[in-house]
């Protein structure tokens, strides 16, 4: 199940990259403006990654119980409200959008571009939450690849329109930066209807009709049980990562270059674990709904183990093509050196790290979703944001990282003692 979601993943991934890509060829300020986008995008997209993850708990539990009539019916009043609620949400963005980014600190010179950009995304952006939302239920059925394809369909679009719409090659016309939104908003719309027909049509998941609309909101707030907390949970990692940023930037413009990079080799590196934190939750849920614990036990202790063995195997390949890393990515020495040290050090605590999000997304799928939440704000605010800073002031970048190692291994110990306490429990 998670083979066919990491490729997804990774196509999620380029998305962002290719509009930033395409965008950065019109100039500095559009692309400083698109960067002003991402706080404001990202809440959107914690919002969905949060329906998503109770969506899929919930529904996967409902089919293991073999009540597959109310789990048609949950998924249907889901979509629905939530469709509904981007619609109220979308509009109220677009009306506030230029005290917002004044309120985060654009200028005068950006705002024009910042409007352009974001007044289309927000109108387009229910059609991303859908497809979150109706592949989540896929997957809560055990189809990992139909949502793998949409994701890859979705950024394949985003490729071919981008640079038509932006640059206005052919009969298309020039929109520049308002043209990466529309193409975002096209890709995610025929996508979206794509998601829809395979759930109705394929899966037998969506019915033409509700119940009433005080049930639909119910079976809503029951999916919001879980998806709120997931939602405020994946929220505060860029908060964590904003802080440590600036704790960085005390030793210099070459260290956050460094931190950077780091950044987003640790994505790459945590790739395959990721993809395994969204398919391991349907299959836990499924058990759970049949009450078979013990199944749920064994898949658990196997995702663990898989996930110290994966990324001691990434950290040894890192270690032997370290040098070329830092090379491939500055050609400044101070960055490379930086590169590198980081490179030896942090990725030493990815395994924890990942059993880490394992255990809360599996908390998650066993309808425990504050459990899942304390996990997150531990580590990344009692433990994290603390050691990191700790390790700064005492031996600059190297004591950061280390500090970063030992506070995923302490979550990571904690994490996994109170997942099993709870499954001794059930």
């Amino acid at each position: 199940m998670t083979v066919p979601m990491m490729f997804g993943m990774v196509s999620l991934m380029l998305f962002n990259v290719v509009d930033s890509f395409f965008v950065s060829q019109l100039g500095t300020k559009q692309l400083a403006a698109l960067g002003f986008t991402f706080p404001v995008s990202f809440t959107i997209i914690s919002l969905s990654i949060g329906l998503s993850i109770g969506t899929s708990a919930t529904i996967a539990r409902l089919i293991g119980s073999g009540a597959s009539d109310k789990a048609r019916q949950l998924t249907t009043d889901n979509l629905l409200i939530t469709g509904l609620l981007m619609m109220v949400i979308a509009t109220l963005a677009i009306l506030t959008i230029d005290p917002v980014f004044r309120l985060l600190g654009a200028g005068d010179d950006l705002l024009p571009y910042i409007h352009d950009y974001m007044s289309v995304w927000f109108a387009g952006a229910v059609f991303y939450v859908l497809i979150m939302v109706s592949n989540s239920s896929l997957r809560a059925t055990g189809d990992t690849t139909t949502p793998a394809l949409i994701m890859a369909l979705s950024s394949i679009l985003n490729l071919i329109l981008d640079p038509l719409l932006i640059f206005g090659w052919g009969p298309f016309p020039q929109m520049g930066i308002k043209g990466a939104a529309t193409a975002s908003i096209i890709a995610w719309g025929a996508t979206a209807c794509l998601a829809l027909l395979n759930l109705y049509a394929r899966k037998g998941l969506l019915v033409l009709h509700i119940e009433s609309i005080s049930a639909a909101m119910q079976h809503w707030l029951t999916v919001m049980k879980i998806g709120f907390p997931a939602a405020l949970s994946n929220m505060m990692t860029p908060i964590a990562a904003a802080i440590m940023t600036a704790v960085v930037a005390t030793n210099g413009p070459e260290a956050v270059a460094a931190f950077g990079v780091g950044n987003r080799l640790e994505s790459l590196s945590l790739l395959a674990n990721l993809a395994l934190s969204m398919t391991l939750p349907p299959f836990i849920s499924q058990n759970f709904g049949r009450g078979n614990v013990a199944r749920v036990g064994d898949a658990y202790r196997a995702a663990v183990k898989f996930a110290l063995l994966w990324q001691a195997f990434i950290y040894v390949l890192l270690l032997m093509f370290a040098g070329g890393i830092g090379a491939l990515f500055s050609d400044n020495d101070e960055v490379v050196d930086l590169i590198s040290l980081w490179v030896l050090i942090v990725p030493l605590g990815f395994g924890f790290q990942a059993v880490t999000f394992l255990t809360a997304s599996s908390f998650n799928a066993l309808h425990q979703p504050i459990r899942a939440m304390r996990i997150s704000i531990f580590r990344l605010f009692i433990l994290y944001v603390p050691l990191g800073c700790a390790g700064n002031y005492l031996d600059g970048l190297q004591g950061m990282f280390i500090g970063f190692v030992v506070a995923n291994m302490c979550t990571a110990a904690i994490a996994f003692w109170w997942m099993r306490r709870h499954l001794r429990r059930l």
